[in-house]
């Protein structure tokens, strides 16, 4: 007589807090900091009432203090407004980067680890031609082409990801395809199409969305340097990259107009580097 396999047991998901206690301090003060950044995107207003073009003309060059936490700039901006209003050009841009570089790379290392052979080979002498050009270089050609502005800054950057999402997605679907599981799939009748996007993407994801994460940091990082270069918004735009340029000309005198916009770029590619460090060794944060 047979007895039925008796099944396993249901197990209730982990509150919140239960899991942020899992986890490291340093990572909840990575996520901490992004979603600051992100508050700061969303909702500037809960954090400052002031207007980031406008300022007091007396107040020039004020100091950091109570009333002005950042200080203020050569036309009496508060600073901290400025880089609170500033966070939605810069996060926006990284996230349409991040989106570019996703979807075009996964997409050509998708195809070239799936098909193989000739399709491979092509993909990837593609993607060793723009692994060639220094990122840098890569984004401002493409930003030539494209024309200055903070989404044009924003593509070029996502265009100079997509040959190491391209590596790395092929390298997964590689790995997955080899499975038991997988070729189980195959045998049981499934279709590559199927197959790819039943069983070896979703598999393959982990250590995308690790990468989607550190570049996440590399294109606020890169858009900030477009952006002092001069290729992205145009002032007064409270553009971090911008901002930092914008205070060069007073750093003997005037050390907070550089030093605290670029802690807070610092502050922000740290945390996601953080991030993507715990997804890569984890699967989440």
């Amino acid at each position: 007589m047979n007895h039925p396999t008796p099944s396993a047991p249901h197990r209730t998901p982990l509150p919140l807090w239960r899991r942020l206690r899992r986890w490291e301090p340093a990572t909840v003060l990575a996520i901490a900091v992004i979603a600051v950044a992100v508050a700061w995107a969303l909702a500037p207003g809960l954090f400052t009432s002031a207007g980031p073009t406008t300022g007091v003309a007396a107040d020039a060059l004020h100091p950091p203090g109570a009333h002005y936490w950042f200080g203020t700039d050569a036309t009496g901006r508060d600073v901290f407004t400025r880089v609170v209003h500033g966070s939605v050009h810069s996060l926006s841009g990284a996230l349409v980067a991040v989106t570019v570089g996703l979807v075009l790379g996964t997409l050509i290392g998708a195809t070239a680890g799936a098909v193989g052979g000739i399709v491979d080979d092509v993909l990837m002498r593609i993607v060793d031609v723009l692994l060639a050009v220094p990122a840098l270089l890569l984004s401002l050609s493409v930003v030539i082409v494209l024309g200055f502005g903070t989404t044009q800054i924003a593509v070029a950057v996502g265009v100079a990801g997509v040959a190491a999402f391209a590596r790395l997605a092929r390298s997964e679907v590689i790995r997955v395809r080899r499975t038991d599981y997988v070729e189980a799939a195959f045998v049981s009748g499934g279709r590559l199409p199927a197959v790819l996007v039943r069983h070896v993407l979703p598999n393959s994801m982990t250590s995308v969305a690790a990468l989607a994460a550190l570049q996440f940091g590399t294109a606020i990082l890169a858009i900030s340097t477009l952006g002092f270069l001069g290729y992205g918004a145009p002032p007064p735009t409270p553009e971090w990259g911008l901002m930092i340029a914008e205070g060069r000309d007073y750093v003997a005198t005037s050390w907070w107009l550089t030093t605290l916009p670029g802690l807070v770029v610092v502050a922000v590619v740290l945390a996601a580097n953080r991030i993507s460090a715990a997804i890569a060794r984890r699967g989440t944060p």
